[in-house]
């Protein structure tokens, strides 16, 4: 067998950076073997949904048109609905983007009068146009719907006290984003998401629970509805999809929330009854039936990540040894230029469109520039290798998938490679910190 070094220096992978990733590599083999128990069980976990609801050849087939009574589509939602423990799922291809099912569920579940409240801070960019924070048409803001926020404590702990002040006898839904977004937060657990939706609902329990759960799903052998959560709403093109769904979205959780998201997704008096597959279930039952393993993948390329650059002396979040709850890493460099010469080589080591130089800019939905670097078989994939960030301080890159760990690895070692090349990381560095 060819040594395996040989094929990385052939992709531009120098002695000192594969020498510096491979003693890094042997310090997470526990942990490595722990992320494939928790696969395992989430694949279990999967199975056994689709084999419960008698998923068929049928059910792989599209409709056109109306589609009415298709088979598959409300197959898949019944699968979904066991899998998250719910009553009701909503799984759309109609559903554009993560941001898409987000203000699908909150403009559905809430009514002008109504008040917004998140516990855990500002949310994600595209979601604070969503919201009115930032003016935009059709904002929650334009039909009556307020918000308030709470932001985290200094060292990452909820607001307990300021979350009691804030409710009140308007305060209709709660969002609760379990990943850090354009943050430097920790990502919430599922069990410090169960201790905050139960400290709510002690104060007010009618109040509606929803968890942004992007990049979440899989990685832990529960989701937030196992703790309390009235909706979990996420993209396919993140974790559940499994990195083959070209598209879509999916709200799963209490009926009356998911029908009313549905009846405002198509059409009062229609909801669920109607929405063509138009010929993409295969590629959503599969990717969920992978799901478990390549989010295994993605995470396992996070937390190298995390102790690759951590080693190099940045801050990293999370950390590399403490727990995981999503597949972002967030990793500070405190310049522009780190940030765009990560993305380059994150960007040199896609399958497609490798030879593209990724370069920031006035992204829609965002207050400045952001550079983005996935060379994905589904554009915009963030399941697959992939990375972005705002050009803005602290000057933060988040780094996120891949579709194999191998291809993750790689992809790392690429962005690495990338900023020895530019002079931000010195080759002395690497040695200093293997010794």
């Amino acid at each position: 067998m060819q040594n395996i070094q040989s094929i990385y220096t052939s992709m531009g992978i120098d002695n000192n950076v594969y020498a510096y990733g491979s003693k890094i590599l042997e310090n997470l083999k526990e942990r490595f073997l722990e992320i494939d128990a928790i696969a395992e069980y989430n694949q279990m976990k999967v199975l056994k949904a689709m084999q419960e609801c008698q998923v068929s050849e049928a059910c792989l087939l599209g409709t056109t048109g109306y589609g009415y009574n298709d088979l598959g589509r409300d197959t898949l939602e019944e699968v979904y609905a066991k899998v998250f423990h719910t009553e009701d799922a909503l799984v759309r291809p109609q559903i554009t983007c993560g941001t898409h099912a987000l203000a699908l569920a909150l403009m559905s579940n809430l009514r002008p009068g109504d008040e917004l409240l998140s516990p855990v801070g500002k949310p994600y960019d595209t979601l604070e146009e969503v919201i009115g924070i930032r003016d935009s048409k059709g904002s929650l803001a334009e039909y009556g719907i307020t918000y308030s926020q709470v932001d985290l404590l200094p060292d990452g702990g909820f607001d307990f006290e300021g979350i009691k002040n804030s409710i009140n006898e308007r305060t209709k839904l709660v969002t609760i984003q379990r990943s850090k977004g354009y943050q430097t937060r920790p990502t919430l657990s599922v069990a410090r998401i169960g201790e905050l939706i139960s400290f709510i609902k002690e104060i007010k329990p009618d109040v509606i629970c929803m968890v942004d759960n992007c990049y979440g799903e899989f990685v832990e052998t529960i989701e937030p509805t196992d703790v309390g959560a009235d909706m979990v709403v996420g993209s396919l093109i993140k974790n559940p999809g499994g990195g083959l769904a070209p598209i879509g979205g999916y709200i799963a959780g209490k009926r009356e929330c998911v029908e009313n998201a549905a009846f405002r997704l198509t059409s009062p008096g229609l909801g669920k009854e109607v929405g063509a597959s138009l010929g993409i279930l295969k590629d959503f039952y599969q990717g969920l039936f992978l799901a478990p393993t390549v989010t295994a993948g993605a995470l396992k390329g996070a937390i190298f990540a995390a102790n690759i650059y951590e080693n190099l002396g940045y801050s990293v979040i999370p950390d590399g040894k403490e727990s995981r709850h999503d597949i972002i890493q967030a990793v500070t460099f405190g310049t522009a230029e780190g940030v765009i010469a990560f993305c380059e080589g994150i960007q040199a080591a896609a399958p497609v469109d490798s030879h593209v130089t990724p370069e920031p800019w006035d992204m829609p939905g965002y207050d400045a520039q952001v550079i983005m670097a996935a060379g994905a078989f589904v554009s915009g994939s963030s399941i697959e290798l992939s990375a972005d960030g705002p050009i803005k301080p602290p000057y933060a890159v988040y780094f996120q998938g891949g579709l194999t760990w191998q291809h993750a690895k790689f992809g790392i070692l690429k962005s690495l490679q990338s900023l020895v090349n530019k002079g931000i990381v010195a080759d002395n560095m690497l040695l200093d910190a293997t010794k």
